[in-house]
């Protein structure tokens, strides 16, 4: 980094509104936050908070994508890193030793960022919340890794609890079906509910204009896929459309995971997620 880009950065950030501003959207994670949820919590004008989003924005220590009518802002960790790094090259002229603690202080963010990756929350939608929502739930737990907590709930849950057969057949495969149930998506609104990072609808017949505010913390997507409970034929034949359900659903999701989270923007995640919705190929290619 050039000692005039950054002197532009550290000049940006030499004003305490503007601190806290980064302090809150370092806070929300890479989702985000709204200019209307920022303004809020810092308690000041949206004219007031308009010129300093424009001046960290351009410093480049925030970034703003559009979703829907709402401006989303998240920040930049990339270049805060960055500025931290032009100030750690220079310690103690070439011998970090010499720093002490002062070193690892600028060290600790990077290390943080490898041995601590972010776990992302991520919300799967459907009407009845009994089955493609139930599987999703159940297949990102399994294959996240830890960096993914996934969720379900439904619009109208159904009061029976997802269909025996789903259940079934998750736990054939060796799925934990212990703790799945439909819930309402209510569980997922409010100031105490979890904050979600993806939203991912997975039936036809739902809006997702017409869904909840999720703390507008969100990158949402639409994946229809075939419902189970209209499913028909024989025993035999409704198994096999089950089983290629979750195919498709397993095969989503495991490319899902492999995205390169860090290196892309929400717009960039938006339009990868939604190109997941396109069939896909038994190799995992749309």
């Amino acid at each position: 980094m050039e000692s005039s880009t950054a002197a532009f950065a550290f000049a940006a950030l030499g004003q305490e509104t503007r601190l806290d501003l980064l302090r809150v959207l370092l806070g929300a994670g890479p989702s985000g936050l709204a200019a209307g949820d920022i303004a809020a919590r810092l308690g000041v004008p949206p004219s007031t908070l308009s010129f300093h989003l424009r001046a960290l924005d351009q410093a480049g220590l925030i970034a703003p994508t559009r979703q829907g009518r709402s401006l989303i802002y998240a920040a930049q960790v990339d270049r805060l890193r960055a500025l931290l790094t032009f100030l750690a090259d220079a310690c103690c002229d070439g011998d970090p030793s010499r720093c002490g603690d002062l070193h690892r202080l600028f060290d600790t963010p990077r290390e943080t960022a490898r041995m601590t990756p972010a776990t992302f929350k991520v919300l799967f939608l459907c009407t009845r919340n009994s089955a493609r929502s139930i599987m999703a739930e159940a297949i990102l737990n399994d294959i996240g890794q830890g960096r993914f907590r996934a969720f379900s709930a439904g619009s109208e849950p159904l009061p029976t609890g997802p269909l025996p057969e789903v259940l079934a057949q998750l736990k054939a495969i060796g799925h934990d079906v212990s703790e799945l149930r439909s819930k309402s998506w209510d569980e997922f609104t409010g100031p105490d509910a979890p904050r979600m990072d993806f939203v991912i609808a997975l039936c036809d017949t739902l809006n997702l204009q017409a869904c909840p505010d999720f703390e507008g913390t969100h990158v949402t997507a639409a994946w229809p896929l075939p419902d189970p409970a209209k499913f028909s034929g024989t025993a035999t034949e409704r198994a096999t459309l089950l089983n290629e359900l979750y195919a498709a659903l397993h095969r989503r999701l495991g490319i899902f995971t492999s995205l390169p989270f860090g290196a892309l923007d929400r717009m960039a995640l938006k339009a990868r997620l939604d190109e997941l919705a396109q069939p896909l190929a038994a190799g995992g290619r749309a």
